[in-house]
Protein backbone atom coordinates (compact mmCIF):
# COMPACT_ATOMS: atom_id res chain seq x y z
CA UNK A 1 0.00 0.00 0.00
CA UNK A 2 1.50 3.16 -1.02
CA UNK A 3 1.85 5.93 1.58
CA UNK A 4 0.32 9.58 0.27
CA UNK A 5 2.31 12.03 2.81
CA UNK A 6 -0.55 15.45 2.80
CA UNK A 7 1.74 17.63 2.46
CA UNK A 8 -0.47 20.75 4.28
CA UNK A 9 -0.54 18.92 7.16
CA UNK A 10 2.71 20.29 8.70
CA UNK A 11 1.65 24.14 9.60
CA UNK A 12 5.26 25.03 10.97
CA UNK A 13 7.45 24.72 8.13
CA UNK A 14 7.83 26.53 4.61
CA UNK A 15 6.50 23.89 1.77
CA UNK A 16 9.84 23.48 0.78
CA UNK A 17 11.35 22.09 3.51
CA UNK A 18 8.39 19.81 4.01
CA UNK A 19 9.34 18.84 0.38
CA UNK A 20 12.60 17.97 1.05
CA UNK A 21 11.96 16.22 4.10
CA UNK A 22 9.07 14.08 2.50
CA UNK A 23 11.69 13.41 -0.35
CA UNK A 24 14.40 12.28 2.33
CA UNK A 25 12.29 9.64 3.21
CA UNK A 26 10.97 8.11 0.33
CA UNK A 27 7.20 8.78 0.48
CA UNK A 28 5.49 7.26 -2.28
CA UNK A 29 2.71 10.23 -3.09
CA UNK A 30 2.20 14.11 -2.07
CA UNK A 31 -0.91 14.36 -1.07
CA UNK A 32 -2.40 18.09 -2.33
CA UNK A 33 -5.64 19.28 -0.55
CA UNK A 34 -7.24 22.05 -3.17
CA UNK A 35 -10.40 24.00 -1.45
CA UNK A 36 -11.61 25.31 -4.24
CA UNK A 37 -7.90 27.72 -4.61
CA UNK A 38 -6.17 27.81 -7.63
CA UNK A 39 -3.26 28.71 -6.23
CA UNK A 40 -2.37 25.36 -5.13
CA UNK A 41 -1.37 25.18 -8.81
CA UNK A 42 1.61 27.90 -7.97
CA UNK A 43 1.95 25.26 -4.77
CA UNK A 44 2.54 22.12 -7.67
CA UNK A 45 4.87 24.11 -9.91
CA UNK A 46 7.30 24.48 -6.98
CA UNK A 47 7.14 20.48 -6.04
CA UNK A 48 7.86 20.05 -10.02
CA UNK A 49 11.25 22.00 -9.49
CA UNK A 50 12.22 20.46 -5.65
CA UNK A 51 11.29 16.22 -6.89
CA UNK A 52 9.80 14.14 -9.16
CA UNK A 53 7.38 12.48 -6.62
CA UNK A 54 4.26 11.43 -7.82
CA UNK A 55 1.28 14.55 -7.11
CA UNK A 56 -2.15 13.28 -5.34
CA UNK A 57 -4.51 16.11 -5.89
CA UNK A 58 -7.81 15.86 -4.17
CA UNK A 59 -10.02 18.97 -5.63
CA UNK A 60 -13.19 20.17 -3.60
CA UNK A 61 -15.66 22.76 -5.56
CA UNK A 62 -18.47 23.23 -7.29
CA UNK A 63 -17.17 23.81 -10.21
CA UNK A 64 -14.44 21.67 -11.60
CA UNK A 65 -14.30 23.07 -15.19
CA UNK A 66 -12.67 25.81 -14.07
CA UNK A 67 -9.58 23.14 -13.34
CA UNK A 68 -9.29 21.53 -16.41
CA UNK A 69 -7.06 24.11 -18.01
CA UNK A 70 -4.50 24.21 -15.38
CA UNK A 71 -4.92 20.42 -14.74
CA UNK A 72 -3.88 20.46 -18.59
CA UNK A 73 -1.02 23.29 -18.24
CA UNK A 74 0.49 21.15 -14.47
CA UNK A 75 0.34 17.61 -15.03
CA UNK A 76 -0.47 15.58 -12.17
CA UNK A 77 -0.53 11.41 -11.45
CA UNK A 78 -3.60 11.24 -9.45
CA UNK A 79 -6.69 13.91 -9.31
CA UNK A 80 -9.57 13.55 -7.29
CA UNK A 81 -12.77 14.92 -7.22
CA UNK A 82 -15.01 15.47 -4.30
CA UNK A 83 -18.43 13.92 -4.90
CA UNK A 84 -20.50 15.74 -2.62
CA UNK A 85 -19.79 19.60 -3.84
CA UNK A 86 -20.04 19.55 -7.43
CA UNK A 87 -22.71 21.39 -8.79
CA UNK A 88 -22.01 20.46 -12.30
CA UNK A 89 -21.56 17.52 -14.67
CA UNK A 90 -17.87 15.99 -14.22
CA UNK A 91 -16.29 15.93 -17.72
CA UNK A 92 -12.91 15.94 -17.37
CA UNK A 93 -11.24 16.78 -20.99
CA UNK A 94 -9.25 13.67 -22.40
CA UNK A 95 -6.44 16.12 -22.11
CA UNK A 96 -6.45 15.74 -18.29
CA UNK A 97 -3.55 13.09 -18.07
CA UNK A 98 -3.31 10.99 -14.89
CA UNK A 99 -5.37 8.33 -13.02
CA UNK A 100 -8.79 10.03 -11.89
CA UNK A 101 -10.91 9.14 -8.85
CA UNK A 102 -14.10 10.90 -7.27
CA UNK A 103 -13.74 11.09 -3.41
CA UNK A 104 -16.89 10.78 -0.86
CA UNK A 105 -17.40 10.85 2.11
CA UNK A 106 -18.60 8.46 5.10
CA UNK A 107 -22.43 8.74 4.84
CA UNK A 108 -22.36 8.73 1.17
CA UNK A 109 -22.94 5.34 -0.82
CA UNK A 110 -19.90 3.58 -2.92
CA UNK A 111 -22.78 3.06 -5.92
CA UNK A 112 -22.49 6.33 -6.15
CA UNK A 113 -19.32 5.00 -8.54
CA UNK A 114 -21.50 3.44 -11.32
CA UNK A 115 -21.73 7.61 -12.75
CA UNK A 116 -17.74 7.04 -13.01
CA UNK A 117 -17.61 3.92 -14.18
CA UNK A 118 -14.28 4.90 -16.30
CA UNK A 119 -12.68 6.34 -13.62
CA UNK A 120 -9.40 4.65 -11.76
CA UNK A 121 -10.43 4.97 -7.99
CA UNK A 122 -12.80 5.83 -5.36
CA UNK A 123 -11.27 8.06 -2.55
CA UNK A 124 -13.25 7.18 0.86
CA UNK A 125 -12.99 10.32 2.99
CA UNK A 126 -13.08 8.54 6.47
CA UNK A 127 -13.06 11.59 8.60
CA UNK A 128 -14.37 14.49 7.82
CA UNK A 129 -13.01 16.60 4.66
CA UNK A 130 -10.37 19.50 5.65
CA UNK A 131 -10.34 18.46 9.05
CA UNK A 132 -6.68 16.79 10.52
CA UNK A 133 -6.58 14.81 13.50
CA UNK A 134 -9.57 13.06 13.23
CA UNK A 135 -10.44 9.80 14.45
CA UNK A 136 -11.02 7.09 11.44
CA UNK A 137 -14.87 6.21 11.37
CA UNK A 138 -14.96 2.53 11.39
CA UNK A 139 -18.12 2.45 9.35
CA UNK A 140 -15.64 2.86 6.50
CA UNK A 141 -14.25 -0.59 6.85
CA UNK A 142 -17.41 -1.88 5.43
CA UNK A 143 -17.70 0.81 2.57
CA UNK A 144 -14.49 -0.66 1.23
CA UNK A 145 -15.38 -4.25 1.76
CA UNK A 146 -18.64 -3.32 -0.26
CA UNK A 147 -16.29 -1.06 -2.79
CA UNK A 148 -14.17 -3.82 -3.52
CA UNK A 149 -17.12 -6.51 -4.19
CA UNK A 150 -18.95 -3.94 -6.26
CA UNK A 151 -15.68 -3.11 -8.51
CA UNK A 152 -13.16 -5.31 -8.20
CA UNK A 153 -10.94 -3.90 -11.31
CA UNK A 154 -10.66 -0.38 -9.49
CA UNK A 155 -8.35 0.78 -6.73
CA UNK A 156 -9.07 2.54 -3.09
CA UNK A 157 -7.52 5.15 -1.90
CA UNK A 158 -8.42 6.19 1.85
CA UNK A 159 -8.00 9.68 3.60
CA UNK A 160 -8.17 10.47 6.95
CA UNK A 161 -7.16 8.65 10.56
CA UNK A 162 -4.94 6.56 9.31
CA UNK A 163 -2.58 5.49 12.08
CA UNK A 164 -0.13 2.69 12.11
CA UNK A 165 -3.04 0.31 13.03
CA UNK A 166 -5.50 1.52 10.52
CA UNK A 167 -2.61 1.19 8.06
CA UNK A 168 -2.47 -2.08 8.74
CA UNK A 169 -5.85 -3.28 8.65
CA UNK A 170 -6.18 -0.93 5.42
CA UNK A 171 -3.46 -2.78 4.17
CA UNK A 172 -4.91 -6.37 4.93
CA UNK A 173 -8.12 -5.24 3.22
CA UNK A 174 -6.37 -4.62 -0.23
CA UNK A 175 -6.04 -0.56 -0.06
CA UNK A 176 -3.92 0.71 -2.73
CA UNK A 177 -3.31 4.18 -0.91
CA UNK A 178 -3.66 5.70 2.39
CA UNK A 179 -3.11 9.40 2.78
CA UNK A 180 -1.22 10.37 6.21
CA UNK A 181 -1.18 13.77 7.79
CA UNK A 182 -1.25 14.68 11.14
CA UNK A 183 -0.16 11.33 12.07
CA UNK A 184 3.05 11.60 9.87
CA UNK A 185 3.42 15.25 10.97
CA UNK A 186 2.94 15.21 14.54
CA UNK A 187 5.45 11.95 15.12
CA UNK A 188 9.07 12.64 16.28
CA UNK A 189 10.13 12.12 13.13
CA UNK A 190 8.68 11.26 9.52
CA UNK A 191 11.01 8.36 9.20
CA UNK A 192 10.13 7.07 12.46
CA UNK A 193 6.25 7.69 11.71
CA UNK A 194 6.71 6.19 8.38
CA UNK A 195 8.11 2.73 9.56
CA UNK A 196 4.95 2.51 11.72
CA UNK A 197 2.88 3.18 8.97
CA UNK A 198 4.37 0.38 7.16
CA UNK A 199 5.55 -2.43 9.75
CA UNK A 200 3.69 -5.72 10.66
CA UNK A 201 3.29 -5.16 14.42
CA UNK A 202 1.24 -2.54 15.80
CA UNK A 203 -0.50 -1.06 18.66
CA UNK A 204 -4.10 -2.06 18.63
CA UNK A 205 -7.18 -0.04 19.48
CA UNK A 206 -9.60 -1.48 17.23
CA UNK A 207 -11.61 -4.89 17.64
CA UNK A 208 -11.76 -7.99 14.77
CA UNK A 209 -15.49 -7.06 14.80
CA UNK A 210 -14.55 -3.55 13.26
CA UNK A 211 -12.88 -4.95 10.02
CA UNK A 212 -13.58 -8.58 9.81
CA UNK A 213 -15.75 -9.39 6.41
CA UNK A 214 -19.07 -10.58 9.04
CA UNK A 215 -21.27 -14.06 8.25
CA UNK A 216 -23.36 -12.58 5.76
CA UNK A 217 -20.76 -11.87 3.23
CA UNK A 218 -18.35 -15.22 4.32
CA UNK A 219 -19.08 -18.24 2.30
CA UNK A 220 -20.40 -20.92 5.20
CA UNK A 221 -23.03 -24.22 4.50
CA UNK A 222 -25.24 -25.34 7.22
CA UNK A 223 -24.83 -28.66 8.18
CA UNK A 224 -28.53 -29.37 7.09
CA UNK A 225 -27.31 -28.87 3.31
CA UNK A 226 -23.93 -29.94 3.95
CA UNK A 227 -22.97 -31.79 0.85
CA UNK A 228 -19.61 -32.38 -1.72
CA UNK A 229 -21.34 -30.03 -4.70
CA UNK A 230 -22.84 -27.22 -1.72
CA UNK A 231 -19.36 -27.04 -0.24
CA UNK A 232 -17.73 -26.76 -3.96
CA UNK A 233 -19.84 -24.23 -5.01
CA UNK A 234 -19.87 -22.17 -1.79
CA UNK A 235 -16.05 -22.20 -2.12
CA UNK A 236 -16.17 -21.66 -5.59
CA UNK A 237 -18.45 -18.20 -4.87
CA UNK A 238 -16.43 -17.26 -2.45
CA UNK A 239 -13.30 -17.43 -3.96
CA UNK A 240 -11.02 -17.43 -0.36
CA UNK A 241 -10.33 -21.32 -0.88
CA UNK A 242 -12.46 -22.22 1.92
CA UNK A 243 -15.57 -22.36 3.40
CA UNK A 244 -17.51 -22.29 7.19
CA UNK A 245 -19.96 -25.09 8.33
CA UNK A 246 -22.05 -24.00 11.03
CA UNK A 247 -25.45 -25.26 12.77
CA UNK A 248 -28.96 -23.84 12.30
CA UNK A 249 -28.36 -21.23 14.97
CA UNK A 250 -24.50 -20.76 13.34
CA UNK A 251 -22.68 -22.21 15.87
CA UNK A 252 -18.81 -23.43 13.99
CA UNK A 253 -18.56 -26.68 13.80
CA UNK A 254 -15.10 -26.30 11.44
CA UNK A 255 -14.63 -25.35 7.91
CA UNK A 256 -13.37 -27.47 4.84
CA UNK A 257 -10.69 -26.49 2.57
CA UNK A 258 -9.90 -26.66 -1.33
CA UNK A 259 -6.66 -28.65 0.53
CA UNK A 260 -9.80 -30.32 2.44
CA UNK A 261 -11.49 -31.75 -0.51
CA UNK A 262 -8.33 -32.62 -2.01
CA UNK A 263 -6.92 -35.00 0.55
CA UNK A 264 -10.74 -36.17 1.21
CA UNK A 265 -10.80 -37.27 -2.69
CA UNK A 266 -7.57 -38.83 -2.29
CA UNK A 267 -8.46 -41.41 0.49
CA UNK A 268 -11.52 -42.30 -1.25
CA UNK A 269 -9.99 -43.11 -4.88
CA UNK A 270 -11.04 -46.50 -5.02
CA UNK A 271 -14.57 -45.29 -4.96
CA UNK A 272 -15.69 -41.85 -5.21
CA UNK A 273 -19.61 -42.64 -4.53
CA UNK A 274 -18.50 -44.01 -0.77
CA UNK A 275 -16.69 -40.34 0.03
CA UNK A 276 -18.88 -38.81 3.14
CA UNK A 277 -18.64 -34.77 2.87
CA UNK A 278 -18.50 -35.17 6.52
CA UNK A 279 -14.99 -36.46 6.83
CA UNK A 280 -13.54 -33.67 4.96
CA UNK A 281 -14.87 -31.43 7.83
CA UNK A 282 -11.75 -29.72 10.05
CA UNK A 283 -13.45 -29.79 13.47
CA UNK A 284 -10.76 -27.51 15.21
CA UNK A 285 -9.55 -24.89 12.82
CA UNK A 286 -7.80 -21.89 14.65
CA UNK A 287 -10.19 -19.23 15.20
CA UNK A 288 -10.53 -16.01 16.89
CA UNK A 289 -12.85 -14.05 19.40
CA UNK A 290 -14.71 -10.67 17.41
CA UNK A 291 -13.36 -8.85 20.43
CA UNK A 292 -10.00 -9.62 20.28
CA UNK A 293 -7.29 -7.12 19.12
CA UNK A 294 -5.26 -6.51 15.96
CA UNK A 295 -2.10 -6.94 18.61
CA UNK A 296 -4.05 -10.72 19.57
CA UNK A 297 -4.54 -11.68 16.09
CA UNK A 298 -0.93 -11.10 14.79
CA UNK A 299 0.09 -13.06 18.18
CA UNK A 300 -2.33 -15.54 17.48
CA UNK A 301 -0.67 -16.01 14.23
CA UNK A 302 2.93 -16.02 15.17
CA UNK A 303 2.11 -18.77 17.64
CA UNK A 304 0.80 -20.91 14.86
CA UNK A 305 3.10 -23.87 14.35
CA UNK A 306 1.70 -23.45 10.37
CA UNK A 307 0.88 -20.81 8.05
CA UNK A 308 -2.68 -19.03 8.63
CA UNK A 309 -4.57 -17.61 5.64
CA UNK A 310 -7.92 -17.21 7.15
CA UNK A 311 -9.64 -17.17 10.26
CA UNK A 312 -12.89 -17.82 11.10
CA UNK A 313 -14.19 -15.52 14.21
CA UNK A 314 -16.91 -16.38 16.36
CA UNK A 315 -18.19 -14.74 19.36
CA UNK A 316 -18.63 -16.01 23.46
CA UNK A 317 -21.12 -18.57 22.58
CA UNK A 318 -19.18 -19.95 20.01
CA UNK A 319 -21.24 -18.87 16.81
CA UNK A 320 -19.62 -17.95 13.41
CA UNK A 321 -20.06 -14.25 12.98
CA UNK A 322 -17.10 -13.84 10.05
CA UNK A 323 -13.59 -14.08 8.83
CA UNK A 324 -10.30 -12.40 8.76
CA UNK A 325 -8.61 -13.36 5.46
CA UNK A 326 -5.00 -12.16 5.16
CA UNK A 327 -5.02 -13.28 0.71
CA UNK A 328 -4.81 -9.05 0.38
CA UNK A 329 -2.61 -8.62 2.95
CA UNK A 330 0.14 -11.14 1.61
CA UNK A 331 -0.69 -9.45 -2.23
CA UNK A 332 0.61 -5.66 -0.76
CA UNK A 333 3.69 -7.23 0.58
CA UNK A 334 5.13 -8.80 -2.49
Amino acid sequence: MKISASIYSDKKRPLEEVIEDLVEHQVDLLHVDCNDDLGVFDDIQTIRKLCSIPIDLHIITEQPSKYYDLLIENPVEYVTFQYEDLKEPLEIPSQVTGKKGIAVITPTPVSIFDEYADFDFILIMATIPGQSGGKFDTVNFGKIRTFRNLYPGKSIHVDGGVNAEVSFILRNMGVTSSVSGSYLFNASSIGHALMNLTKREVESHYRISDFMIPLSESPFVKESDLSLENVLRSIDAGKLGFTLITDEEHTLKGLISNADVRKGLLRHLDDLNETKIESFLNENPTCIDESASVLDMLRLIKKSPFPIMYLPVINGNGHAVGIVTFVNLIKGEL
